[in-house]
């Protein structure tokens, strides 16, 4: 009722405001109508289309709000009253005449934000931030205000993009939209609408205390346990790419395997040639990476007490003697892993691993003080080399910054229980772009968010019960985002991967 009475007001005003205009330039547009109407009524545009518009009433109702809309209204607002043919038009000649874009321009932004799933980006600079995949960027339109301009994945092949035409800033290619990208071309060029589509490039208003569907889709596993490649055997660690196949660290199967999008089995890309320690062999695997350079496969072999990589079915140990648990790679070619028996985590090159690596937390010895650890599992490592670590046995998540001395509690720290600011066996532990910290509890059997400083978290999806229905979760292990925002959880004691999604 409360917006349908905004609603209402702001039409009443929009009418006032209309009157007063009407009385202060309606002989003017008139003319101006008039010259329009006979101008351009039955003639076709640059598609082949013909303009049914040119009516006095229809040009005299779009002047007569021409002022205001100039004067108030973004190009979003623009966007979201062209919701017709007649009105698309109608738009398109108010903001022709406001100087803001020509009409050709804003009904190719109008075609093409409505033939596919796309978003505008207003008030954002060159490149600026407008999704949740923090590999799109705001591309400005051309002739646009406040800038405003289309959201786009931000690395296309500039070898491919050609130059917009000079007299007009069109696109003579097929599902093409004209925008800058000085990075790779001074002159505005044509960039593919297939880039900008929501799937790739989700909005950025969900990114905040996003939520998500309570009952989950089962995507790997959940045909009871087992070592058919259509089942998992209490899994651990996962890892998604980019094209959203997932690779799982299927522990008592002592195997890795790579469920593609969609199948409905897995394959092995790693062990499955029965417990044991040689070369071809791993004994209870816990987390898994993908170095996306090199498709290398990284995993913590803890029954091995190693790190193993594996490229295209050749493996080389990279660390040997270490009671591995987490495993985490950052930006910079780092690799990160903690150590369960010696209460720490170590760096290490990535290619350089003749070292015993430099300690980045704990390394004081077992116990619960801000330097300390005790049973150290998962472990994340964020933009600015900050290590996060489920410390399990403190029933808390510690965050290191980079050359720190000791750690913050950032989650739990008040001892085991089920209130929201405990942790019961912290594991899986991930932070998004904004620092909000994600947690699953496998004591518990949820999935916790919390953001540092605050004192307790909020459950985001679990804490149901024990049980192996959709909106359950049973000891859940790892935890993972795919680039549209939708939340992977390793159900470990029900051996299934459950999907579940954003909600939009």
């Amino acid at each position: 009722m409360g917006y349908l009475r905004h609603r209402f007001a702001v039409i009443i005003l929009s009418a006032t405001a209309g009157i007063l205009y009407s009385t202060l330039f309606t002989i003017p547009f008139l003319l101006i109508s008039k010259y329009y109407a006979s101008n351009t009524y039955g003639q076709t545009n640059t598609n082949g289309q013909i303009r049914g518009i040119g009516t006095d009433v229809a040009i005299v109702s779009s002047m007569v709000f021409l002022a205001q809309f100039c004067l108030s209204s973004t190009m979003g607002t623009f966007i979201h009253l062209a919701n017709s043919t007649v009105m698309v038009t109608i738009v398109a000649s108010i903001l022709s005449i406001c100087g803001a874009i020509s009409a050709t321009q804003f009904v190719e932004i109008v075609r093409i934000t409505a033939q596919i799933n796309s978003q505008i980006c207003e008030k954002t600079p060159q490149y600026g931030e407008c999704s949740t995949n923090s590999a799109c960027g705001c591309f400005h339109m051309i002739g646009t205000h406040d800038d405003t301009g289309v959201c786009g994945f931000l690395w296309p092949t500039c070898s491919r993009l050609v130059r917009c035409n000079s007299s007009d800033n069109s696109c003579l290619q097929p599902n093409t939209i004209c925008v800058q990208h000085p990075q790779c071309e001074d002159y505005p060029v044509c960039y593919p609408v297939t880039m900008i589509d929501q799937n790739m490039c989700p909005p950025v208003k969900n990114k905040i205390n996003p939520k998500w569907k309570q009952n989950a889709i089962t995507v790997a596993g959940g045909t009871r346990g087992g070592q058919q490649l259509n089942q998992l055997g209490f899994p651990l660690g996962i890892f998604i790419d980019e094209k959203t196949n997932i690779f799982i660290a299927d522990d008592a199967n002592h195997r890795i395997v790579e469920w593609k999008y969609n199948a409905k089995e897995g394959q092995i890309v790693a062990g499955g040639n029965g417990q044991g320690n040689r070369m071809d062999q791993l004994n209870f695997p816990q987390v898994v990476l993908v170095d996306q350079q090199n498709h290398a496969i990284i995993i913590t072999d803890l029954g091995n007490r190693r790190v193993i990589q594996w490229l295209n079915q050749k493996q080389q140990i990279l660390i040997d003697n270490i009671y591995c648990r987490g495993l985490a790679m950052d930006k910079y070619g780092f690799l990160y892993v903690s150590d369960v028996a010696k209460s720490e985590v170590r760096r290490w090159k990535m290619g350089e691993y003749n070292n015993e690596g430099i300690v980045v937390a704990g390394g004081n010895g077992q116990g619960d003080q801000l330097n300390q650890l005790d049973y150290p599992s998962f472990i994340f490592v964020d933009e600015d080399q900050s290590v996060y670590v489920s410390d399990r046995v403190n029933y808390r998540v510690m965050k290191w910054r980079k050359d720190a001395k000791e750690g913050t509690i950032v989650a739990g720290g008040n001892g085991q229980g089920e209130n929201l600011n405990q942790l019961f066996y912290a594991e899986g532990v991930i932070v998004d772009d904004l620092g909000q910290i994600y947690v699953a509890e496998s004591g518990n059997h949820r999935v916790m968010r919390w953001c540092e400083g605050k004192g307790e978290g909020e459950i985001v999806v679990g804490g149901n019960g024990i049980g192996d229905e959709s909106n359950n979760l049973y000891g859940p292990a790892d935890l993972s985002f795919d680039v549209e925002g939708n939340l992977y959880v390793v159900d470990s004691d029900n051996h299934r991967i459950q999907k579940f999604e954003i909600i939009l």
